[in-house]
Protein backbone atom coordinates (compact mmCIF):
# COMPACT_ATOMS: atom_id res chain seq x y z
CA UNK A 1 0.00 0.00 0.00
CA UNK A 2 1.67 3.23 -0.98
CA UNK A 3 2.13 5.45 1.92
CA UNK A 4 -0.06 8.81 1.96
CA UNK A 5 1.98 10.71 4.14
CA UNK A 6 4.44 10.62 1.96
CA UNK A 7 4.72 13.52 -0.98
CA UNK A 8 4.41 12.35 -4.72
CA UNK A 9 6.09 12.88 -7.28
CA UNK A 10 6.23 11.59 -10.74
CA UNK A 11 9.75 12.18 -12.01
CA UNK A 12 12.55 10.67 -10.56
CA UNK A 13 14.78 13.09 -9.36
CA UNK A 14 14.01 12.87 -5.60
CA UNK A 15 13.11 9.34 -5.63
CA UNK A 16 16.27 9.03 -3.61
CA UNK A 17 14.20 11.26 -0.80
CA UNK A 18 13.16 9.58 2.08
CA UNK A 19 9.97 11.96 2.50
CA UNK A 20 8.82 11.29 -1.81
CA UNK A 21 7.19 8.17 -3.08
CA UNK A 22 8.09 8.43 -6.75
CA UNK A 23 5.53 6.84 -9.20
CA UNK A 24 7.38 7.97 -12.25
CA UNK A 25 5.74 8.99 -15.42
CA UNK A 26 3.21 7.12 -17.44
CA UNK A 27 2.32 8.82 -20.94
CA UNK A 28 -1.52 7.76 -20.41
CA UNK A 29 -2.98 8.55 -17.32
CA UNK A 30 -4.67 5.24 -17.42
CA UNK A 31 -1.53 3.29 -16.96
CA UNK A 32 -1.48 4.05 -13.39
CA UNK A 33 -3.35 2.00 -11.13
CA UNK A 34 -6.23 2.50 -8.93
CA UNK A 35 -4.22 3.18 -5.99
CA UNK A 36 -1.90 5.47 -7.76
CA UNK A 37 -4.46 7.40 -9.69
CA UNK A 38 -6.41 8.17 -6.21
CA UNK A 39 -3.28 9.51 -4.81
CA UNK A 40 -2.24 11.76 -7.86
CA UNK A 41 -6.20 13.13 -7.46
CA UNK A 42 -5.68 13.77 -3.75
CA UNK A 43 -2.20 14.96 -3.12
CA UNK A 44 -2.69 19.01 -2.64
CA UNK A 45 0.97 19.13 -4.48
CA UNK A 46 2.34 17.16 -7.36
CA UNK A 47 6.29 17.15 -7.36
CA UNK A 48 8.27 17.02 -10.64
CA UNK A 49 5.14 16.01 -12.87
CA UNK A 50 7.12 16.97 -16.28
CA UNK A 51 5.74 19.51 -18.75
CA UNK A 52 2.61 17.45 -20.18
CA UNK A 53 1.21 16.46 -16.27
CA UNK A 54 1.90 20.37 -15.16
CA UNK A 55 -0.11 22.35 -17.94
CA UNK A 56 -2.82 19.72 -16.99
CA UNK A 57 -2.58 20.01 -13.22
CA UNK A 58 -2.99 23.38 -13.74
CA UNK A 59 -6.23 22.75 -15.33
CA UNK A 60 -7.68 20.88 -12.80
CA UNK A 61 -6.66 23.91 -10.10
CA UNK A 62 -3.84 21.22 -8.67
CA UNK A 63 -0.67 22.81 -7.29
CA UNK A 64 2.94 21.72 -8.48
CA UNK A 65 6.59 21.75 -7.65
CA UNK A 66 8.00 22.88 -9.73
CA UNK A 67 5.45 25.81 -9.97
CA UNK A 68 3.32 25.97 -13.73
CA UNK A 69 4.91 29.08 -14.48
CA UNK A 70 8.78 27.45 -14.14
CA UNK A 71 8.02 24.55 -16.39
CA UNK A 72 6.45 27.28 -19.43
CA UNK A 73 10.17 28.36 -19.47
CA UNK A 74 11.88 24.75 -19.49
CA UNK A 75 14.38 25.16 -22.30
CA UNK A 76 13.10 28.01 -23.69
CA UNK A 77 14.98 31.06 -24.33
CA UNK A 78 12.65 32.59 -26.32
CA UNK A 79 10.37 33.09 -24.18
CA UNK A 80 12.78 33.65 -20.91
CA UNK A 81 13.89 36.94 -22.89
CA UNK A 82 10.44 37.96 -22.98
CA UNK A 83 9.68 37.53 -20.08
CA UNK A 84 13.28 39.36 -18.87
CA UNK A 85 12.43 42.43 -20.91
CA UNK A 86 8.51 42.57 -19.96
CA UNK A 87 9.65 42.81 -16.25
CA UNK A 88 13.09 44.85 -17.19
CA UNK A 89 14.99 42.38 -15.85
CA UNK A 90 18.51 43.01 -16.95
CA UNK A 91 19.25 40.97 -19.81
CA UNK A 92 21.47 41.00 -22.71
CA UNK A 93 20.15 42.96 -26.14
CA UNK A 94 18.74 40.07 -27.91
CA UNK A 95 16.21 39.59 -30.80
CA UNK A 96 14.62 36.42 -32.08
CA UNK A 97 14.46 36.61 -36.21
CA UNK A 98 12.00 33.84 -37.81
CA UNK A 99 12.45 32.57 -41.44
CA UNK A 100 15.13 33.58 -43.96
CA UNK A 101 13.87 37.45 -44.47
CA UNK A 102 13.83 38.37 -40.92
CA UNK A 103 17.68 36.70 -40.84
CA UNK A 104 18.60 38.98 -43.55
CA UNK A 105 18.57 41.43 -41.39
CA UNK A 106 20.50 40.24 -38.32
CA UNK A 107 23.33 42.94 -39.44
CA UNK A 108 21.34 45.64 -39.23
CA UNK A 109 20.85 44.77 -35.58
CA UNK A 110 23.66 43.06 -34.61
CA UNK A 111 27.58 43.88 -35.11
CA UNK A 112 29.89 40.98 -35.35
CA UNK A 113 31.17 39.20 -32.66
CA UNK A 114 27.80 38.18 -31.10
CA UNK A 115 26.27 35.40 -29.74
CA UNK A 116 24.27 32.77 -31.38
CA UNK A 117 21.93 30.29 -29.66
CA UNK A 118 19.70 27.00 -30.23
CA UNK A 119 16.71 28.81 -29.18
CA UNK A 120 14.52 25.62 -27.59
CA UNK A 121 15.63 22.53 -26.15
CA UNK A 122 19.78 23.13 -25.68
CA UNK A 123 21.46 23.21 -22.21
CA UNK A 124 25.02 22.91 -20.77
CA UNK A 125 26.62 25.43 -23.20
CA UNK A 126 25.79 23.28 -25.93
CA UNK A 127 24.27 24.59 -28.98
CA UNK A 128 25.38 28.16 -28.54
CA UNK A 129 28.11 30.10 -30.80
CA UNK A 130 30.44 33.41 -30.93
CA UNK A 131 29.35 34.51 -34.65
CA UNK A 132 32.52 36.50 -36.06
CA UNK A 133 31.85 36.92 -39.88
CA UNK A 134 29.43 36.36 -42.56
CA UNK A 135 30.64 32.83 -43.34
CA UNK A 136 29.73 31.94 -39.39
CA UNK A 137 26.27 33.92 -39.56
CA UNK A 138 25.43 32.07 -42.92
CA UNK A 139 25.75 28.41 -41.55
CA UNK A 140 24.02 29.26 -38.44
CA UNK A 141 21.07 30.61 -40.01
CA UNK A 142 21.01 27.25 -42.63
CA UNK A 143 19.33 25.90 -39.77
CA UNK A 144 15.88 25.58 -39.44
CA UNK A 145 15.20 26.86 -35.73
CA UNK A 146 14.91 30.78 -35.80
CA UNK A 147 17.65 32.57 -35.08
CA UNK A 148 18.40 33.85 -31.32
CA UNK A 149 20.70 36.64 -31.80
CA UNK A 150 22.31 38.09 -28.60
CA UNK A 151 24.62 40.77 -28.04
CA UNK A 152 28.29 39.47 -26.83
CA UNK A 153 29.40 40.64 -23.81
CA UNK A 154 32.73 39.64 -22.87
CA UNK A 155 33.36 37.59 -19.57
CA UNK A 156 35.81 35.23 -18.39
CA UNK A 157 33.15 34.00 -15.59
CA UNK A 158 29.67 33.70 -15.11
CA UNK A 159 27.57 33.30 -11.68
CA UNK A 160 25.27 30.54 -11.33
CA UNK A 161 22.82 30.86 -8.59
CA UNK A 162 20.09 28.09 -7.83
CA UNK A 163 16.88 29.84 -6.53
CA UNK A 164 14.65 26.57 -4.81
CA UNK A 165 11.39 27.38 -3.25
CA UNK A 166 11.62 31.36 -2.40
CA UNK A 167 15.62 31.43 -1.45
CA UNK A 168 19.11 31.11 -3.13
CA UNK A 169 20.26 27.61 -1.99
CA UNK A 170 23.83 27.60 -3.17
CA UNK A 171 25.67 30.81 -5.48
CA UNK A 172 29.07 29.83 -7.23
CA UNK A 173 31.12 30.87 -9.46
CA UNK A 174 32.12 29.28 -13.21
CA UNK A 175 35.72 30.10 -15.22
CA UNK A 176 35.82 29.76 -18.93
CA UNK A 177 38.45 27.41 -20.26
CA UNK A 178 40.82 28.60 -21.91
CA UNK A 179 40.50 29.96 -25.47
CA UNK A 180 36.67 29.50 -25.12
CA UNK A 181 33.95 31.94 -23.93
CA UNK A 182 31.41 29.93 -22.42
CA UNK A 183 32.08 29.10 -18.86
CA UNK A 184 29.50 25.44 -18.54
CA UNK A 185 31.10 22.87 -16.60
CA UNK A 186 30.00 20.58 -19.56
CA UNK A 187 32.45 22.42 -21.84
CA UNK A 188 35.46 22.67 -19.55
CA UNK A 189 34.45 25.23 -17.33
CA UNK A 190 35.53 24.92 -13.62
CA UNK A 191 33.80 25.59 -10.26
CA UNK A 192 34.62 28.58 -8.14
CA UNK A 193 33.22 28.44 -4.40
CA UNK A 194 34.23 32.08 -3.38
CA UNK A 195 31.16 33.80 -2.57
CA UNK A 196 29.52 35.49 -5.25
CA UNK A 197 29.11 39.63 -5.18
CA UNK A 198 25.57 40.18 -2.99
CA UNK A 199 24.38 41.93 -5.83
CA UNK A 200 24.60 39.26 -8.39
CA UNK A 201 22.57 36.77 -6.07
CA UNK A 202 19.59 39.12 -4.77
CA UNK A 203 19.35 40.02 -8.73
CA UNK A 204 18.82 36.42 -9.09
CA UNK A 205 16.25 35.59 -5.98
CA UNK A 206 14.21 38.72 -7.29
CA UNK A 207 14.26 37.71 -11.12
CA UNK A 208 13.18 34.29 -9.81
CA UNK A 209 10.52 35.73 -8.00
CA UNK A 210 8.92 38.06 -10.39
CA UNK A 211 9.33 35.14 -12.87
CA UNK A 212 7.20 33.11 -10.36
CA UNK A 213 9.91 30.45 -10.63
CA UNK A 214 10.89 28.24 -8.05
CA UNK A 215 13.20 25.44 -9.08
CA UNK A 216 16.22 27.19 -11.22
CA UNK A 217 19.72 27.77 -11.89
CA UNK A 218 20.14 31.41 -13.11
CA UNK A 219 23.32 32.41 -14.67
CA UNK A 220 24.56 36.03 -14.73
CA UNK A 221 27.60 37.96 -15.76
CA UNK A 222 29.32 41.04 -14.62
CA UNK A 223 29.89 43.59 -17.62
CA UNK A 224 31.14 46.98 -17.21
CA UNK A 225 30.42 47.25 -13.59
CA UNK A 226 26.61 45.86 -14.02
CA UNK A 227 25.42 42.28 -14.04
CA UNK A 228 23.13 40.32 -16.64
CA UNK A 229 20.89 37.62 -16.17
CA UNK A 230 21.79 35.25 -19.21
CA UNK A 231 19.54 32.65 -18.81
CA UNK A 232 17.70 30.07 -16.70
CA UNK A 233 18.16 26.73 -16.38
CA UNK A 234 15.23 24.93 -15.10
CA UNK A 235 17.18 21.57 -15.45
CA UNK A 236 20.67 22.09 -13.70
CA UNK A 237 23.55 20.19 -13.15
CA UNK A 238 24.59 18.86 -9.77
CA UNK A 239 28.65 19.23 -10.08
CA UNK A 240 28.34 22.82 -7.86
CA UNK A 241 26.43 20.92 -5.41
CA UNK A 242 28.73 17.97 -4.84
CA UNK A 243 31.94 20.38 -5.43
CA UNK A 244 30.66 22.26 -1.88
CA UNK A 245 29.97 19.42 -0.50
CA UNK A 246 26.14 19.94 -0.12
CA UNK A 247 23.85 16.96 -0.41
CA UNK A 248 22.02 18.14 -2.80
CA UNK A 249 19.15 14.74 -1.52
CA UNK A 250 19.40 16.00 2.17
CA UNK A 251 18.56 19.39 0.86
CA UNK A 252 15.37 18.91 -0.67
CA UNK A 253 13.86 16.29 2.05
CA UNK A 254 14.68 19.46 4.60
CA UNK A 255 12.50 22.03 2.42
CA UNK A 256 10.13 19.66 1.85
CA UNK A 257 10.22 18.86 5.83
CA UNK A 258 9.76 23.03 6.63
CA UNK A 259 7.58 23.37 4.10
CA UNK A 260 9.59 25.49 1.92
CA UNK A 261 8.57 23.91 -1.20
Amino acid sequence: MLNPLKVVALERRLEKCRNIITLGVRTNFDDYDDEAAELIRTSAKIYYPTVFYADLFDAAGKQTFPSYHTYKCVQDKIKQTALFQLLKIPHPRTRVFYGKYQKKAITRHFKFPFIAKIPRGSAMGRGVWLIKNEVQLRSYCQEPFPAYIQEYLPADRDIRVVVIGQQCVHAYQRIAPAGDFRSNVAVGGTIDLSPPPDEAVELAVRAAQACQWDDVGIDIIRYDKAYYILEANMKYGKEGFRSAGIDYIQLMEKLIDDGKI
